[in-house]
């Protein structure tokens, strides 16, 4: 029997979940669709500076999990911009943090400016 996937501790969702080019009709079978947990691998490593064991304890996953997740993030995120794709960010398999979790570290922006994003 295979085992059950884990979710994914997510700090906060993206601002803005839709991204594409400019002055193009956008069409919506063309759409690239990057999950949360994806988005918040390519935030920790990329924006945050964590290597991808730090983004594993952050995420409550394994480390060959977040490498798996980051090289199919990358790829989505490369295909949009050589294509002219529009990326929309949604669904996936993860839980928000409420931002006083144990392990919930530096990389989490629910603690920050003592503000909380929803």
């Amino acid at each position: 029997m295979a085992r059950p996937v884990k979710f994914r501790r997510v700090c906060n969702l993206p601002k803005n979940n839709r991204f594409g080019p400019l002055g193009k009709v956008l069409n919506e079978k063309n759409n690239i669709v990057m999950t949360v947990d994806e988005y918040e691998t390519i935030r920790l490593i990329d924006l945050e500076n964590y290597n991808q064991e730090e983004c594993a304890n952050q995420m409550n996953i394994a480390r060959s999990t977040v490498q798996g997740i980051y090289i199919e993030a990358r790829k989505k995120l490369a295909e949009a911009l050589v294509n002219g794709a529009t990326l929309v960010i949604e669904g996936g398999r993860y839980h928000l943090c409420d931002g006083q979790e144990n392990g919930c570290g530096r990389g989490c922006h629910r603690g920050r400016h003592g503000r909380r994003f929803e």
